[in-house]
């Protein structure tokens, strides 16, 4: 399925869900240590930028040559229930 663009639905869905495309797509927040329990602190400008607040569940992604990501749970369950949506309706 395409979209208007030419695009797939589902490069809609990464786009809207996933990555939103905002004016400033990528910044360096700075560098954090990990501790001896493996945690980081995630700099301010990040979790203001995200919205991640405390309590917010983070899944921890990765990829060898890519690297690691970390993704909002509940963005992930969002994405999850417009592929669901989409196949049961391929029109929208």
């Amino acid at each position: 399925m395409k979209n208007k663009k030419g695009g797939s639905a589902a490069e809609d869905l990464v786009d809207t869900c996933i990555a939103p495309r905002r004016e400033k797509t990528k910044a360096l927040f700075g560098s954090v240590k990990v501790g001896e329990r493996g945690q980081i602190v995630i700099p301010k400008e990040a979790r203001e930028l995200f919205g991640i607040e405390p309590g917010d569940i983070l899944l921890v992604l990765g990829d060898v040559e890519r690297g690691i990501a970390l993704v909002k749970a509940d963005t992930i369950q969002e994405f999850a229930k417009k592929i669901l949506e989409t196949t049961r309706n391929p029109e929208k």
